[in-house]
Parts: C-alpha cells; sequence; structure tokens
C-alpha cells in the first residue's frame, strides 16, 4: 500500500484538460503540473468550433492570464487557496521506462514526465490524472499514483435519482381522495424517509388498491395522474406514463429520461414532440455523433449525409414506429412527411445545431449519456424562450472513449437538478420492444 504523503503534485493528461478547461481550479491546494508533451497536444485542438476547440482555447487563456509575465520554472499561483501551476520541460527518456515504453506514443511523454517528477520530488506524492484507463494503468505498473478526473463524476450512481418511487402501505384515505374530485392531496398525508420532491411521481399502494400520482411544484400537493395518449402512442406501464406526463407538461422545460434499450425512451419523447407540435415553432431531434475508434467522420467513405445516416437511422425508425401506427391516407400519416419536408421535424447530428437560436423549440437530445457535462450545460444554457429540451439516454451504454457512468453529462445533470420546479426526470426500467429484447436484456 502507497503512504500518501500530504502535498501533492497532480499531472494533468490532455483528454482532461479537453473534458473541463476548468480543471486548474479543482484541486485545491495541490500543484498542478502540465507536460510540456500536453500544450504540444492542445495546440492541435485550438482551432475549430467542438467543444473540445473550445476547452483547449480556454484553458490556454486561463494559463496565460495567471502567468502573465512570471516564469513557470518554480510555479505560478493559481489563485488563493490554490497551489502553483507548473509547465515541466522534457528530458530524455527514464532508464527505468525506456526498456518498455516507445517514445512514439504521446500518453509515455507524458508519463515520463510524471515518473521523473516523482523521483525529483520524494517528499510529495506525484499523481496522474487521466480520463484514459490504460494510462492509469500504466503509471500503476511503474509504482505511479493514477486516478481519473472526479470533480463533475456523480458519487454514488447505485442511487442516482430515478424520478419515482413505490410507496407501500399508504394512507386508505390517500388513494381514495386522489380519485375523487380535485383528485389531489396534502403532501404531508404521504410518509416517506425522504421527502418528495416538485415533478416526482408516485405509485401508491395499500393492499388491493393504488394510485398513480405526481408532486404539483406550483401547490407542493399531490396529485392524481392518469394514462392518456399521445400521437397514438399509448404508455404501456407505470414508468412510461410517468415520463408522458413529464413530456406533456407545458410547465417542465427540461426533462431527462433514461433506461435501457427497448424502454421507448426516444419513442415517448417523439410522441409528445408531434402532439405539441403547434405549440412550438420547431421540433428538433439531434444526437451526438461518437464514431467508432473516436476517429472523426471525414475517416468514413462518402458525401456528408452518407456519413451521418447511420447515426441517424434509429430516430428514423422510432419515428416510422409512429407513422405507421395509421394509415397512408390519414391526416396525421401524412403530418409527418409534410413536418419533415418543411423543416419543422428535423432530425440533425447535435454538432449541426451549433450557433442556432434555441427559440421555442421541442428539442430532443437522444443518446445524451454520450455527452460531456460541458456539453450538457452548454445546450441547456442556449435555450430561449418557450423552448422545452428533452434528453433521453442510457447511462451505461456509453460509447464515448473518457465517459463512464459517472462523468457522463446525462448522469451529472440528474444528479444536479434533482429537485427544481422547472425539471422532472423519469427512469424507464421495463422493456416495452419485445420479449426477446426484455430476455436479452436482461441475461447476456
Amino acid at each position: 500500500m502507497v503512504q500518501l504523503k500530504k502535498k501533492k503534485i497532480f499531472v494533468l493528461d490532455t483528454n482532461v484538460i479537453l473534458h473541463d478547461s476548468s480543471c486548474l481550479y479543482r484541486f485545491q491546494e495541490h500543484d498542478i503540473l502540465i507536460p510540456i508533451p500536453v500544450l504540444e497536444e492542445l495546440d492541435r485542438f485550438k482551432k475549430g468550433n467542438e467543444t473540445l476547440n473550445f476547452h483547449a482555447r480556454q484553458f490556454l487563456r486561463d494559463l496565460d492570464a495567471i502567468s502573465e509575465d512570471i516564469i513557470f520554472k518554480d510555479g505560478v499561483k493559481i489563485g488563493a487557496g490554490l497551489g502553483n501551476v507548473i509547465i515541466k520541460l522534457e528530458g530524455g527518456f527514464h532508464k527505468d521506462l525506456a526498456f518498455n515504453f516507445t517514445p512514439d506514443n504521446p500518453d509515455h511523454h507524458i508519463l515520463n514526465v510524471a515518473y521523473t517528477t516523482a523521483k525529483e520530488n520524494p517528499s510529495k506524492t506525484v499523481v496522474i490524472v487521466s480520463k484514459d484507463v490504460n494510462l492509469r494503468m500504466k503509471a500503476k505498473a511503474i509504482d505511479l499514483l493514477a486516478e481519473d478526473y472526479a470533480s463533475d463524476q456523480v458519487s454514488d450512481i447505485d442511487d442516482l435519482y430515478k424520478g419515482w418511487r413505490e410507496i407501500e402501505n399508504a394512507p386508505d384515505e390517500a388513494i381514495n381522495a386522489l380519485y375523487k374530485d380535485p383528485g389531489e392531496i396534502d403532501i404531508d398525508l404521504i410518509k416517506t424517509n425522504n421527502e418528495i420532491l416538485p415533478n416526482e411521481y408516485l405509485i401508491l399502494r395499500s393492499g388491493q388498491k393504488s394510485a398513480l400520482a405526481w408532486c404539483d411544484p406550483s401547490k407542493m400537493k399531490i396529485r392524481s395522474l392518469k394514462k392518456y395518449m399521445a400521437y397514438g402512442v399509448v404508455p404501456r406501464n407505470a414508468e412510461q406514463t410517468f415520463a408522458l406526463h413529464a413530456l406533456m407538461n407545458e410547465k417542465v422545460n427540461l426533462v431527462t429520461i433514461t433506461g435501457r434499450a427497448g424502454t421507448g425512451k426516444t419513442l415517448l419523447a417523439l410522441a409528445a414532440a408531434l402532439e405539441n407540435k403547434k405549440t412550438y415553432r420547431q421540433i428538433c431531434v439531434a444526437r451526438p455523433v461518437v464514431p467508432l475508434s473516436n476517429k472523426d467522420l471525414g475517416f468514413l467513405p462518402g458525401d456528408i449525409n452518407e456519413k451521418i445516416a447511420p447515426y441517424m437511422q434509429p430516430l428514423y425508425d422510432n419515428l416510422g414506429v409512429i407513422q405507421n401506427r395509421f394509415g397512408e391516407t390519414d391526416s396525421k400519416y401524412k403530418k409527418i412527411e409534410e413536418l419533415l419536408n418543411d423543416e419543422k421535424l428535423l432530425i440533425t447530428p447535435l454538432a449541426y445545431i451549433r450557433g442556432r437560436s434555441l427559440v421555442n423549440i421541442f428539442f430532443i437530445v437522444d443518446e445524451a449519456q454520450n455527452l460531456t457535462p460541458h456539453e450538457v450545460k452548454t445546450i441547456i444554457t442556449r435555450a430561449g424562450e418557450d423552448t422545452k429540451i428533452i434528453f433521453t439516454g442510457d447511462i451505461f451504454q456509453i460509447d464515448h472513449p473518457y465517459l463512464d457512468s459517472s462523468s457522463n453529462g446525462l448522469s451529472h445533470l440528474i444528479d444536479k437538478m434533482r429537485g427544481q420546479k422547472l425539471y422532472a426526470h423519469v427512469n424507464l426500467e421495463k422493456g416495452e420492444r419485445s420479449e426477446l429484447s426484455d430476455l436479452a436484456s436482461n441475461i447476456l
């Protein structure tokens, strides 16, 4: 077991900076070391309009503002209560590493700087901070401490807010009252260990009696909830009923829906959008493009439409499910075609809506678990008047190489927004795609 010393030097990997440009201010009184190879990598990311480019530029600006005319050799104070930041040059490969680590890998240069720093500072604990699990394993192999960047991670993913709960042994009078006009009860009538939050959904049970309800934040009362249909889609279980209510509730501007494949996340969001199409000037459905092996779209063959088609097809599939509930001569069937042709219903990669004004839009972001916390924040903070934003995704099915169930933007959003009056969340647990789909999800 490595004995931790009080003072630490955190060596930052490039991916940490590209994940959060404000990481300089997240390490309290400890020092931060930036290897020269990291600055070289950041230089390649300076230009462009992607989130990675923003983080690279912002970090370098912050670093420049901190240093001004001060030389980095002995470290520059980051701010009150914070440590120093040091930019360290690289010498030759340390003899302990030269045999196992080739110099053609940028990660090995970062590893070399960290290892050399640890040898030069035996009184301090040197820790590599990286979102690359392979680099962390290499660091531990040479007796260096290494950890993931955890400042925006959810502390206990198993206890993440799911937006609804079942309450057994609810008072009979409470359930009876929910079935009578006006269908609401005082929140104090429901006894629970944890407080009931605004827009939280409830399944109340008492013997053979049960009721679906939600917490109305305008009155902070428990109100009854009934099933209803959206553009031909009828919820098949309590969770889908909750989700559709949140999606249709005009007083809720931000909704997150999570669940594994086949639970109906995207289908319900699209159905609610189509049902409410007259309320919004446009329905926009977007998803982040995370190519195989994290390669750029330019790596793929074909023109831009051919490149993005495989990523957008699942959205068209869900739209087709809704459309095929009606006959081809039905007005609702034709309306979907009309909306697509007039771009009143727009399906697009998320990167393509950068710079757009999100005013009076029903905006669905699918596969949101592949977004960073900063990307999620950027989307929400650009919402204009009368816009509703929905994030859907499965926090345990992540394609991004540097995100996991605790650090992705969707989990971060759920954890931070719980209890807000403008926000509702529902985690869908029951699969409704098919018996085969449920079987595969449960046992494979």
